[in-house]
């Protein structure tokens, strides 16, 4: 027997989101600290109106272009810009209109408390940041849709705004958050989600996503509750999927940085936490041979990476450039050492890496060379202390 589709929420959530704008609803936020400082420059209205499971932009750099998916009523974003500075950037996105219009009224008070504005509210969909939604809204005023002609003229004319003029281009950003807004997404768009996070990521850049996840999957009359479902309960992933989306997407280096010890709420048994998480994008492109090796520092005595390589504790392994190059930044680079080869190859140079998994231990040799026979007096200083110069 077929089971049923499961009823689209996207209107409770509106209706729900638009009123808790315009008046506090603590059933809507996991218990969260910030930093005090940061919020003295936030109107009490946005702070009241603060509906996350986690703080995101705790783990910001200055200078980062920050896009915040759900943004609200602007407190993630306002946060973040107080972070990443001057020379920084952040990027609201959120397709209600009670929200946006509370944090577009703020972003003028929040610029004269820190002494600078590098905040902006768009209007769309998370899983559509192609999509411009106050154009579609403005189209749609002057272009009624009448017949099946206009219909088709509509979808041509927004398929080529979204081509030629997305919402958030590609490749744009340095950082992706998100605060509690992932589960609002009906199951079938999640994938298109994660995809569009991955796409308007630059290569390098990261997402850092606080939401709440389940320990077990959610039945079917759970997920139908419209109250659970814009509660941010029961449009939950279960925690291993929520992980598994990241890397289906093409990320890598999937690090859980915050889990909620107790549950925040438990529904039938099932519990209910929040989750903050790391991703990177950038480990796509060739792989080239270009002799060199990691070798992992423990602790465990062997791991598998996300694209199936073996490391094992204290052997030099072959890894192509492109590996070693992720390894050589977080979130990896305090758990190797990186071995340049003597004679560096030149990219040009490189040929195709085989890279397919598995452990190929690099033989000393490969990096210093089979013609390397020199010999060496101790290094001054390279050992500590001890004695005038040397390790002992």
């Amino acid at each position: 027997m077929t089971t049923p589709p499961l009823p689209d929420h996207e209107s409770e959530v509106r209706e729900r989101y638009a009123a808790a704008a315009l008046e506090t609803t603590p059933a809507l936020c996991c218990p969260v600290e910030y930093d005090q400082r940061l919020l003295e420059a936030l109107p009490s209205e946005v702070i009241e109106r603060d509906y996350g499971c986690g703080n995101p932009a705790k783990h910001l750099l200055p200078g980062e272009t920050v896009l915040d998916l759900g943004s609200g009523a602007g407190k993630a974003c306002f946060l973040a810009a107080q972070i990443v500075g001057p020379s920084g950037r952040v990027i609201g996105v959120d397709m209600n209109d009670e929200m946006l219009s509370l944090a577009r009224r703020s972003a003028p008070a929040v610029a004269r408390n820190v002494g600078f504005a590098n905040v902006e509210f768009r209007k769309g969909r998370i899983q559509d940041l192609r999509t411009d939604l106050e154009w579609l809204d403005a189209y749609l005023a002057s272009h009624p849709v009448r017949n099946a002609h206009d219909l088709q003229a509509f979808n041509q004319e927004r398929e080529r705004r979204a081509r030629e003029q997305p919402l958030v281009a590609s490749d744009c950003v340095d950082v992706v958050v998100s605060n509690c807004v992932l589960n609002l997404v009906r199951p079938q768009d999640k994938p298109a989600l994660f995809a569009e996070i991955y796409r308007v990521l630059r290569r390098g850049g990261r997402a850092i996503i606080s939401d709440v996840v389940s320990d077990e999957d959610i039945p079917s009359h759970l997920q139908a509750d419209a109250e659970l479902w814009s509660g941010c309960i029961s449009g939950a992933l279960r925690q291993d999927r929520f992980l598994a989306a990241f890397e289906e997407a093409g990320f890598y280096g999937i690090t859980v940085l915050d889990r909620q010890r107790q549950p925040w709420q438990t529904v039938e048994g099932i519990e209910f936490r929040s989750l903050t998480v790391a991703a990177w994008k950038g480990k796509q492109g060739p792989c080239l041979e270009r002799k060199q090796a990691v070798i992992y520092r423990g602790p465990f005595r062997q791991v598998e990476d996300d694209d199936g390589h073996l490391l094992r504790r204290g052997i030099p392994v072959a890894v192509c450039a492109k590996t070693f190059e992720l390894y050589s930044k977080d979130p990896y680079q305090s758990h190797f050492d990186a071995i340049e080869p003597r004679i560096p190859v030149p990219p040009q140079a490189a040929e195709p890496f085989p890279c397919s998994g598995g452990m190929r231990v690099r033989d000393a040799r490969q990096t210093k060379g089979s013609d390397y026979r020199e010999s060496s007096s101790p290094t001054a200083g390279a050992c500590g202390t001890n004695g005038p110069g040397g390790c002992c």
